[in-house]
């Protein structure tokens, strides 16, 4: 059988660019980080060797092991991170007080509304940094817009088993 005759598969070369595929890391606010932060891998050790890998040797195709590997854990990392997160708004809301909740609530649209804006702004920026701004802003306002959510549906939850603790705790007079 002869080896030429089969189609050959290209080789891709990762490089830096590369590792910002999908949405970036999530920022984790300080009010619920230790309890997001908690037991996740958060790559450091990968990052430190494809670092030295770089530095030795000083372009990316002979570090195509260690860009992989830090691409693969960072996006396990980071769909840990963006669940966590939703998880702990939604705990937020059901456990907080309504007016504090709602207060968060406020505060995230604002946030929201304030990314929507610098979004809009970074689409006159061109080239490469307009593409990086761009893609880090519609990040952070993807991930805002999901926290805002998750708060939103516990405060439900929390309206609904309220509810329904009502119903369960009034008298209740029968006729025999």
């Amino acid at each position: 059988m002869d080896v030429d005759s089969k189609p050959s598969m290209e080789e891709t070369i990762l490089v830096g660019d590369d590792l910002m595929m999908g949405p970036p890391s999530p920022i984790i606010p300080p009010e619920i980080a230790s309890h997001v932060l908690e037991g996740v891998d958060l790559c450091d050790g990968m990052l430190r060797n494809l670092f030295l890998c770089l530095q030795i040797n000083d372009i990316e195709p002979f570090c195509q092991d260690e860009i992989a590997l830090y691409r693969q854990c960072a996006e396990r990392r980071d769909k840990e991170l963006r669940e966590r997160l939703q998880d702990s708004e939604r705990r937020l809301g059901m456990s907080m007080p309504l007016e504090l909740a709602t207060e968060r609530t406020k505060q995230l649209e604002s946030e929201a509304t304030s990314l929507e804006r610098r979004f809009i702004l970074a689409s006159g920026v061109q080239g490469m940094e307009g593409f990086r701004q761009r893609w880090s802003l519609h990040g952070r306002l993807t991930d805002t817009k999901k926290r805002l959510e998750a708060l939103k549906q516990g405060m439900e939850n929390k309206k609904k088993d309220e509810s329904v603790g009502e119903i369960t705790t009034k008298k209740r007079w029968f006729l025999w």
